[in-house]
This record gives structure tokens, sequence and C-alpha cells, in this order.
């Protein structure tokens, strides 16, 4: 009996220690990331925001102008993974929103799993994990997006639950890799009161502002009050209300249900919620000039965000509370321009490149299906109609036919890519060798490249020119702050554990930047 006495006061004592060890910790981590968010922009706009959205960000937390994702291609997915491990496609597993399914010849979600979608594919650790395991179990960990990938990332492999929209029907899903939690979830319950399936035919996109209040517009723009509406009977209603800012408010509306309804902020341990958000251009606009779309997105984003943060202020207050926003670090122009401008410029279709290398292949080696598929720049070749074939030889000549296509500026192999040194650096850490393509070209700048292998076909206009993108950080112990020179993004994952002081994700390459105001001896 004493034996069992002892051993209760001992696991009370040990409980009582782990929380006042986290009692100087924030007790809620909010977890934003937004998708090709512009530091340009948020600056150009600032006199347009409110003073609780990036406002407050900006003035009371650290603010990085200038934040580095050195891949290639990054997609939302691959980003957002990037973000929550600290490291590199090449390590972490996820490197594009897609893999090519060489036993079902077809492109399928890099994270789906069965019928579903969870972490499982995702190699590394996440900030998402490590506050779920720092906290013993006692903290919950919940995540809220529009797209189903980058919901199971944030939520990471330890959390309670993640919640997405589907682009079919414009319900709330949630992963039934999370079990139980799931069941009566905020996300669920909100298809039985206002899911967007139940609203998107009375939906309206117009200006919050009037459409001169945007600055920076032709003189032919300045009265342009754009009007999108949104119908379940057309076949990519519910796609395009997601590439809308009215899928921002949604997600906003569903963060505050868990904030709420889940009690975040108030278990003993650090419970996380995690946000994704959109800041892409429109890809679906009336006018190839989309900048009053584009602005008005920001605007709506930020009267979001000031939602989202009064919340957190009434429910656990901005105080106890560490909130980090990045964006994915690119930005995917949707506008090709206009021909009077005389931009060198053509059309690339995948289907006839794929077609074309084929008939190449066949003329050498034989008759057969020597082209697999193609994703992101990767062509994969067929395995079934290789064996027995010289493989280096076929994906050489593969390449050497690829590269002097019009539209392709540089066409590399798998063995290029891994041995080409500096070179091709940038490469190699955006490569999953287990699903990558056997050929990687990149294309002319000024190009359009139209993947009509898929339905709906994928239409990506290429530019170089890359653009500058945001982290920031905000936490009673950070200190106000801003720094203007470039932080590669690696960086950011450890900083964020570093500021819990908890630590880092397993395969987190940076040092942590030290952002904490000078302790006072």
């Amino acid at each position: 009996m004493n034996r069992l006495l002892t051993s209760v006061l001992c696991s009370l004592v040990g409980i009582t220690t782990v929380l006042q060890a986290d009692a100087s910790r924030p007790r809620l981590v909010v977890g934003i990331v937004v998708d090709q968010l512009r530091t340009d922009y948020i600056e150009y706009l600032r006199e347009l925001f409110g003073e609780r959205g990036f406002n407050l960000l900006m003035n009371k937390g650290a603010y990085l102008r200038n934040v580095d994702f050195p891949t290639v291609h990054p997609d939302a997915v691959s980003a957002t993974a990037l973000l929550y491990t600290g490291n590199y496609p090449a390590t972490n597993g996820v490197a594009s929103a897609y893999v090519y399914d060489q036993q079902r010849n077809k492109l399928t979600p890099t994270l789906r799993e069965g019928d579903s979608f969870s972490p499982a594919a995702l190699l590394l650790s996440t900030v998402s994990d490590e506050v779920a395991i720092d906290s013993r179990g006692i903290g919950s960990v919940y995540s809220v997006a529009t797209d189903p990938q980058q919901a199971v990332i944030m939520a990471g492999h330890a959390g309670n639950g993640a919640a997405w929209i589907s682009d079919t029907d414009g319900r709330w899903e949630v992963s039934p890799f999370y079990g139980k939690h799931t069941a009566n979830s905020p996300a669920a319950l909100r298809n039985v009161r206002n899911a967007p399936a139940q609203r998107i035919d009375t939906m309206q996109w117009r200006p919050a502002l009037p459409p001169a209040r945007y600055p920076g517009m032709a003189d032919r723009k300045d009265g342009y009050a754009f009007k999108y509406t949104f119908s379940r009977s057309d076949r990519e209603g519910f796609r395009k209300f997601l590439a809308s800012p009215l899928a921002n408010r949604e997600v906003t509306d569903v963060a505050i249900d868990y904030l709420r309804d889940m009690h975040l902020g108030t278990h003993g341990g650090t419970d996380m919620l995690n946000i994704a958000y959109t800041a892409a251009p429109y890809k679906y606009a009336t006018d190839g000039d989309a900048r009053v779309e584009l602005q008005d997105t920001y605007v709506r984003l930020d009267a979001d965000l000031g939602r989202l943060f009064d919340a957190i202020d009434k429910a656990v207050g901005l105080d106890n509370t560490l909130i980090y926003l990045s964006s994915t670090g690119y930005y995917d122009e949707t506008a090709r321009d206009d021909g009077r401008y005389r931009i060198p410029s053509g059309n690339f279709s995948v289907k006839r490149a794929v077609s074309l290398l084929n008939s190449y292949l066949s003329a050498s080696y034989g008759n057969g299906t020597y082209v697999a598929g193609y994703s992101d720049g990767h062509f994969y070749l067929n395995r079934k109609a290789l064996e027995g074939k010289d493989y280096a030889r076929i994906s050489g000549d593969a390449r050497d036919f690829l590269v002097r296509m019009s539209g392709i500026t540089d066409a590399l192999t798998v063995d290029d890519i891994l041995s080409g040194g500096d070179a091709t650096a940038a490469l190699r850490r955006s490569l999953d060798v287990n699903h990558c393509g056997d050929i990687y070209v990149a294309f002319t700048p000024g190009w359009t490249v139209t993947d009509d292998t898929v339905y709906p076909a994928r239409v990506h206009n290429v530019r170089l020119a890359s653009v500058a993108t945001p982290f920031f950080l905000m936490a009673p112990s950070v200190a106000p702050m801003t720094i203007g020179e470039p932080v590669e993004a690696t960086v950011l994952a450890p900083t964020v554990t570093q500021t819990l002081r908890i630590r880092a994700p397993n395969g987190a390459l940076s040092r942590p930047l030290l952002l904490d105001a000078p302790q006072k001896r």
C-alpha cells in the first residue's frame, strides 16, 4: 500500500513538474502558411489593412522580408513540407503535390493513402510533431486548410486532426489517419450546419473596397468592379471557389470553431492550431490583368487574420500565444503576356512531346510504349518496356531528343543531376529519387507549358524572376524587429522550436535565428 501511495505521489509530482515547466511557454501555437504570399504586396497595400492583421504582425513581431526557398519549382505542398520539417524535398520525401504512379500509369497526390490522405509519406518529424511530443499527450494539434495535403503535413504524424474542403463537392473532410478525434470535429459538424456545398450557388466575390482605392491600376481599371459567382452545376465550380479569397474566409470560420469548440490553449500543455490560406493570383480571372483581384485577396486575407487574432485574444490571450506566418516562397503568374507586346513565347504541349519522344525511341529501339508519363518537368520512362535494354543509353537518347525541342532550354537524366556538382545542387535538393522522373527538363521563360495529358489540363506560364516572400513570428519573448537580409527557409522551423524552448524537428538542417528579446540582468 505504501509503495502504491508513493508511486501515485511521484506520478503527481512528475505531472506537476511538466505543467510548471510549460508555464513559461505559450499555451497556444498558431502556424499559418499562405500560398504565394509576396512581401511587396504586403508593404504596398499596408495602408489598406486594419490594425489587427498584417500590421499587428509587423508592429509586434519579428518580420523577415526576404525568405529564400532554394529549391526548384516549389508548390504549396512541397513548400509546406520544407517549412514544417526544416529540410529539403530530397530528404523529407515530399518533392511536389503529385507523383507519377508507374503501376497505375497516372499522377497521384503524394500524400494520398487509400481513399484519403495521411502524412505517412512525409519522412521527417515536423514542428507540430515536436509540439505534441513535448506536451506528452496533454496538448492537442489540429490543422485546417483548403488543400488536403497541406492539412496533413501541418497536423504532422502526432497530431489530433486534419481538415480540408473537398474540391469536388464542397464538403469538409477529415483524415481518418488521426482516428477518433475526427468524428465529431468542428469540420465534420460544419457539414451539418453550413458547409460551402450548401451555399455555393449563393456566393459572390466582389471587391471588398471601391476599385479606385486599389493603387497602381491603369485608368481603365479604376472602375473595374469584378463579380464572380460559383455554381454546383459548373464542373469547376468548387475549384473556382477554393482558388478565391472566399475560401480563406471559410477556413478562418472553421479555424475559429476549432479554437473555441476544442478549447485550445486550455489543456495544461501547449496546443497548436495550423491554418493554410491562399494569396495566389486567381487563375479563373475574366481579365488577363487580375491585379484588382489579387489586391482584393490581400485586403480580405488581412481582415480574416484580424478576425482570427481577435478570436485568439478572446479565447487564450495573445500574450499566451506564439503566432508564425510564412509564405510558400514562390509566385505562379497566371496570365500570359498579350501578343501585342511581341514578347517571344510559345506553347509547349506535353501530350505532343510525349508522343514525339515515344515515336523517336520506337524507331531506335523497336516498337513499344517507352514513355510512361509526365509531371512538373519530369518525363517518366516505362520500366517494363525497358526490360532487357540498355537503360543508360535509352535515357541519354531521350534527354538528347527532348533538349532539341522548342521551349526546352535544358534536359538532364537523373544520373546527370546526382553527379552534377554545384551546377545541379538546387535540383538535387528538390529531387526525391524514389518518385522522380528519368529525365528532367527546364523550360524557356515566356513559354506556356500545358500538361494536356491530364484533366483538367495544368497550365503553367514560365517565369524565372523570383519575388521576395515574408515570414512573421510574434510571441511574448520575441522582440519586434525587421530583417531585410535573405534568410533560408530551412531556418524557420528550428527558429520556431527554439522560441518555444523545445527540440527542433529531427531533420532540421539549419541553426535557429535568435529572435528573443535580451534578458535583463
